[in-house]
């Protein structure tokens, strides 16, 4: 067995593990007990999309796959913020 074909079965396991982690964090943001859980769950979900995004352009040799994990990183980044400023002062801007 050659790294190329290992590297492949090894991108694709980590995509599999990633995309059910997407699924269980869905699960939360919708069904959280409490706000605050589903901040937590927004926030990992942005990080899970990253991963997945990651190695998608990975296995595809693809750069675009990348650009997009950026943008996404940046808008999880903001909107967890904002979220979390909202829920502790019931106001976004001072």
């Amino acid at each position: 067995m050659n790294t190329t074909a290992l590297l492949d079965m090894t991108v694709t396991g980590a995509l599999g593990v990633a995309c059910l982690a997407l699924l269980l964090c869905l699960w939360r943001l919708v069904f959280g007990p409490t706000v605050s859980d589903r901040i937590l769950a927004l926030d990992t979900l942005s990080v899970t999309a990253i991963a997945v995004l990651m190695l998608w352009g990975m296995q595809l040799d693809s750069t675009v796959y990348f650009e997009a994990a950026l943008v996404i990183a940046m808008l999880g980044f903001g909107s967890t913020v904002v979220l979390s400023k909202f829920v502790l002062r019931r106001d976004i801007v001072e």
